[in-house]
């Protein structure tokens, strides 16, 4: 039986579809009913994976009816299907060929295809999101009212810095209700919470944006959160392997957890302090700190069993 891939361009206002191996390109419209009208033309087509890109959150809702009819979707990184793009000589840059690309790439690479959150877990998410925006609006008025000089600058920067806070509160509120009323959440966030150097901010960041958490093996989650280790060598040279891509917000989180895990966590403090003592950087010791506090938290929800010192 003969595998179809389709890559689907998300705009504002539609979606630019295309099917390989036949060739076919078509474009459906971004609206409820356009949207209804393609799930229908793709569950007849019954592809092996529908893919779409990152594209700041346009591509959410279909993405979520085509996971709701059961197709098999995937959302790629924009900047890997630029990268392939180049790689095969695809220079010429329109929506349709945007959807070609897309196609080919994972008709090449063939991501797996993993459950999308469901509408409560990206409700959540969005939330986190916006604590998260709010700490680095605040963090910014901060720093702008170092630099000011004048009282009436100084005062209308302190207003702002109040009525951020009382926003940042509010959100904390709706997070917080939030968790709580899902008896799923509240038990994720026990779990989560029971390891040393993981609290309750840490854990529902995890909840809301790294949803596959306890689903993935310890590579899968760790490329996932951005903080598996890439070698760089050619022939004889070998350079110093590094972390990127991934979820900044998740690898945020995990930072902010490893730095208070190294010192009060027992078991990460003597692998942070064996690493330094054996010549590693701090920063190469703590990065190895949070990718092991990661692979802990993705064993805890995988068993379901809280964490245990001995």
């Amino acid at each position: 039986m003969e595998n179809i891939t389709v890559g689907i361009e998300v705009a504002k206002d539609r979606l630019d579809v295309a099917v390989r191996p036949s060739g076919e390109i078509f474009t459906a419209e971004r609206t409820a009913a356009g949207i209804e009208q393609l799930v229908a033309r793709l569950l007849q087509l019954a592809p092996t994976i529908v893919a779409l890109e990152a594209t700041g959150g346009y591509e959410t809702i279909a993405a979520a009816a085509f996971a709701s009819a059961g197709l098999p979707v995937v959302v790629v990184n924009p900047a890997q299907s630029r990268a392939f793009a180049k790689a095969i000589g695809q220079r010429a840059k329109t929506d349709p060929i945007d959807a070609a690309v897309i196609a080919h790439f994972v008709e090449a690479t063939k991501p797996d295809v993993r459950p999308l959150p469901d509408e409560e877990t990206r409700l959540l998410a969005d939330l986190v999101a916006r604590r998260r925006q709010i700490i680095e609006m605040i963090g910014a008025e901060r720093q702008r009212e170092k630099r000011a000089t004048a009282k009436n600058l100084k005062k209308s920067i302190a207003r702002l810095i109040k009525a951020l806070e009382k926003e940042m509160t509010s959100a904390d509120a709706d997070i917080g209700g939030a968790v709580r009323a899902s008896p799923v959440w509240r038990e994720k966030e026990d779990l989560l919470a029971s390891v040393p150097g993981v609290g309750p901010w840490i854990a529902r960041t995890l909840i809301a944006e790294l949803p596959e958490l306890g689903r993935l093996n310890r590579k899968e989650i760790a490329a996932l959160a951005g903080l598996a280790p890439f070698a760089r060598q050619s022939g004889q040279w070998r350079g110093k392997s590094f972390i990127g891509g991934g979820r900044t917000s998740v690898r945020t989180a995990l930072f902010m957890g490893a730095m208070v895990a190294k010192i009060h966590n027992p078991v990460l403090k003597v692998f942070f302090d064996r690493l330094v003592a054996a010549g590693k950087p701090k920063m190469v010791a703590l990065i190895a700190v949070a990718r092991k506090l990661l692979i802990i938290l993705n064993a805890i929800l995988r068993d379901q069993k809280p964490w245990q010192t001995a």
